[in-house]
């Protein structure tokens, strides 16, 4: 191997990309590594491609001292690097980085037996290795580009809105969600947001109408009453409506029924999200409320864990092809307002919203007095759309919930 190598170096591009610290001296034995240096001297007098027979006669001529056992023995190393074939530029590279970080190692290693034993004292020498080998030390990566063939980029965007929303006003809009997908979906307390998961999934031409496999995992409120917002809104009816009436309700909810799984996930975290869909592979996960998945050990201040809880989520996201919505909070800021933006959301500075594709905040109006001097929530809620790399496109619309049947409606 260090003879392909040294033939490998006379030739100029090889040797001006693995010249110098990314290839060391060290990596040969003691009469290779002289031979090596012949070569070193050679490329930098003349600045072109060498033959093993030019080297060779450079060496010679450069070492009139050997004796005659030497010269035969470097004679004979020079017909055997005559007859090997020159390494592959791909091979090579993975040659090299192999044997230099063998090098690096043995030089990092001594040094921590110097620590060890108590003869070194100083962090120097290491900041000098890390200096001196940075820039050189060559990894073992073999990346293997995307396709982004015309063809390839119009078919993949053409199908990035796999699952439509089912309120018009939206739709318009913002078409749809696809796999790799991380939705931020944040409102007050009291605005709606299971309301609006239930609708989006089990309503009207929903996703689960669609045939999107959907799973709500819930943290906030108990799966029993999440579930009764699904059935009521896939069945149009309010829980009244459906004690007197079940097996209408039963018949309604039973086409989707198969495509939808909830589970109480209280106490549970990201990593525990994680194997619920490498294990279920499920088209859409509804986090509800996403930042209660997130661990605090380990964080200095709360947006950091927030940060990284929404960086887990985008990950599971992309890696298990699916669509996540991750329910949150928004902040005291936002009470009593219909405009609303990102810094709005609860306990996160910019991490968790920096991740997002598509962040909607919902609001709704301030409740008023009626005729009977009664508090009156207007059933009409504002969407907005604060954040989107999916179309591109920001503003708010209008549409009204009903609270009974957890629908929203345009």
């Amino acid at each position: 191997m260090q003879l392909t190598l040294v033939r490998s170096l006379m030739d100029k591009a090889f040797y001006d990309e693995h010249r110098g610290a990314r290839c060391p001296d060290r990596l040969f034995s003691k009469d290779v590594r002289k031979i090596k240096q012949s070569i070193d001297r050679a490329m930098e007098r003349y600045e072109r491609t060498v033959t093993p027979d030019e080297i060779e006669a450079l060496f010679i001529a450069n070492n009139p001292t050997l004796t005659t056992a030497q010269k035969d023995a470097y004679i004979s190393l020079f017909k055997q690097i005559k007859s090997e074939t020159p390494m592959g530029n791909d091979v090579a590279q993975e040659v090299l980085s192999k044997l230099f970080q063998q090098v690096v190692g043995e030089d990092v290693a001594n040094l921590g037996f110097e620590y060890v034993n108590g003869n070194q004292t100083s962090l120097e020498p290491l900041r000098n290795i890390l200096e001196n080998y940075g820039d050189d030390f060559t990894p073992n990566l073999n990346v293997e580009w995307d396709d982004i063939d015309i063809d390839t980029l119009l078919a993949k965007n053409d199908m990035e809105a796999r699952w439509s929303f089912n309120i018009p006003t939206l739709t318009r809009v913002i078409e749809g969600v696809n796999e790799g997908h991380l939705i931020e979906v944040g409102a007050r307390p009291n605005t709606g947001k299971t309301s609006f998961h239930a609708s989006m999934i089990a309503g009207t031409c929903g996703f689960a109408r669609q045939g999107a496999k959907c799973i709500v995992l819930c943290n906030e409120e108990g799966s029993h009453r999440v579930g009764l917002r699904y059935l009521t809104a896939a069945s149009g009816m309010d829980k009244y409506q459906i004690k007197e009436n079940p097996s209408k309700a039963r018949d309604l909810y039973a086409p989707i029924e198969k495509n939808i799984r909830i589970k109480d996930a209280t106490g549970k975290d990201m990593s525990w999200v994680e194997s619920v869909c490498k294990s279920y592979r499920p088209d859409v996960v509804v986090l509800d409320m996403g930042d209660k998945f997130a661990k605090t050990g380990g964080f200095a201040r709360q947006d950091e864990a927030l940060k990284a809880n929404a960086v887990h989520a985008r990950m599971i996201a992309k890696q298990h092809d699916c669509a996540m919505f991750y329910m949150s909070q928004l902040s005291a800021e936002a009470e009593g307002k219909v405009l609303l933006n990102q810094s709005m959301m609860e306990g996160s500075r910019t991490g968790k919203a920096a991740e997002a594709d598509l962040m909607i905040l919902i609001a709704k109006d301030v409740p008023v007095n009626n005729s009977s001097g009664e508090t009156e929530e207007s059933p009409q809620r504002h969407i907005n759309v604060v954040k989107n790399k999916l179309s591109g496109w920001h503003g708010k619309i209008i549409c009204d919930l009903d609270y009974k049947t957890a629908r929203y409606t345009a």
